[in-house]
């Protein structure tokens, strides 16, 4: 598997609306990142997805291998971490990223921990936030989970892979925001400043 570049991440001339993050371990350490996907929503809420294996360089437990039928096989050739998020960070560096739920975030923090790297200043937004906002009645009848979400909201997309996880976020925002008429900064109760 070659190395990814720059050029592979996806591309919008336009620009982007925020990106949703998802990442996959190889263990119960949250820093034990074995797959990276994003989802760039354009500012035609069209939606591109970019995926990556990540060696985390930690033996793989049996239960999440199981779960996301990641392990030591799929990643043996595949960038660390600090590879991946050196690539990451230019494009995400500018854009709101929303994870779904604070796992990905202290994954993250907890990747560049380990390798004694300085976190980089994303901006983060939670779309289980978003769905409480959009859909509270979800609220102790299932939950706003991506699994539930899949469910009552008619989302299709293969729960445990990171790409498809970060597509399934961006699109709860999507669904949220229309709903509710309210873009996802007045759902996360952002103030944004002009760039």
């Amino acid at each position: 598997m070659n190395p990814h570049t720059q050029a592979d991440l996806p591309r919008f001339d336009a620009g982007l609306r925020f990106v949703a993050l998802d990442v996959e371990t190889a263990c119960s350490d949250p820093a034990s990142i074995c797959q990276i996907g994003i989802a760039c929503v354009g500012l035609d809420n069209s939606i591109r997805t970019w995926t990556t294996y990540v060696n985390p360089q930690v033996a793989f437990s049996p239960f999440n291998t199981q779960l996301h039928g990641i392990g030591p096989a799929h990643v043996r050739h595949a960038p660390g971490f600090a590879e991946t998020v050196a690539l990451l960070e230019p494009l995400l560096a500018g854009q709101p990223v929303i994870q779904h739920s604070s796992f990905d975030r202290r994954a993250i923090h907890g990747a560049c921990a380990a390798i004694g790297r300085v976190v980089p200043p994303w901006q983060w937004g939670d779309s289980v936030r978003i769905a409480r906002m959009g859909w509270p009645e979800f609220k102790g009848n299932g939950g706003h989970g991506l699994a539930h979400l899949k469910q009552r909201l008619g989302l299709s997309f293969r729960h445990h892979d990171a790409g498809e996880d970060a597509r399934a976020a961006a699109e709860v925002v999507l669904l949220a925001e229309e709903r509710t008429g309210l873009g996802f900064d007045a759902l996360l109760g952002w103030v944004r400043t002009a760039r």
